[in-house]
């Protein structure tokens, strides 16, 4: 069985909680935390420790890169940016200083090292989408879009945290058909047969005031068997 998370957004508390949650799931054998392991939240640096250093019995978490990490790499100037955009017009510019002062050189140079996402089995978890961290994928997102993500990855099960929502987002059976045109021709059309895949959100663990939700998942036997589980703390 395995944990997947998202959205600590430095509430140590939150994420505490449900560590202790998890340790009460017998069969847990990893534990995954799909990014935004940082936020606007004066523990930053403590929760990076606490994930880099898991106590004797908790499983070692795999964690990837999320949004708040790409703004943490373009105010220290190690990103694909040096401008924080997204974040100074999502939350101001008062936000940059909060974030600059909370999370530390040598701690976002960990963060760096992180993966941009994870392929085990027939599943692909990350915090955005396998086009970009910044991509919101929700029940509202169109079937086609939500299909094009998973087939790029030619994975049958999607796990993001963006959303910070938890749902279930089934994709039936369907028939397909693709043309190509170019410049100088169209190639005939081609019918592409999609088989059932499913996009999990896994919820967010950090940005609602004592509640924090995570997702529990069973691959082996072929249960695939997805539990939403909320933790009062």
């Amino acid at each position: 069985m395995w944990a997947i998370l998202s959205g600590i957004e430095g509430n140590l508390t939150a994420y505490e909680a449900v560590l202790a949650d998890v340790k009460q799931q017998t069969a847990v054998e990893a534990l995954y935390v799909l990014g935004d392991i940082v936020g606007l939240s004066p523990d930053n640096d403590a929760t990076i420790d606490r994930l880099r250093s898991p106590k004797p019995g908790e499983p070692e978490p795999q964690a990837c890169i999320g949004w708040w990490e790409e703004q943490c790499f373009a105010l220290y100037g190690v990103g694909t940016t040096t401008d924080p955009v997204e974040l100074r017009e999502r939350y101001g510019s008062d936000a940059i200083a909060q974030l600059w002062n909370s999370v530390s050189r040598d701690r976002v140079q960990w963060l760096r090292g992180l993966h941009f996402g994870f392929i085990e089995l027939d599943c692909l978890l990350i915090h955005g989408s396998s086009v970009s961290v910044s991509e919101e994928l929700s029940p509202k997102t169109p079937p086609w879009r939500m299909l094009d993500r998973l087939q790029r990855m030619g994975v049958n099960y999607l796990f993001c945290g963006r959303s910070g929502l938890a749902y279930e987002y089934q994709l039936e059976p369907s028939t397909i058909n693709a043309t190509v045109t170019t410049l100088d021709s169209q190639q005939s059309p081609e019918t592409i047969q999609s088989q059932p895949r499913q996009a999990i959100g896994v919820g967010n663990v950090g940005r609602k005031p004592g509640e924090a939700s995570y997702v529990l998942y069973s691959p082996r036997g072929g249960s695939n068997a997805i539990q939403f589980k909320t933790v009062l703390y």
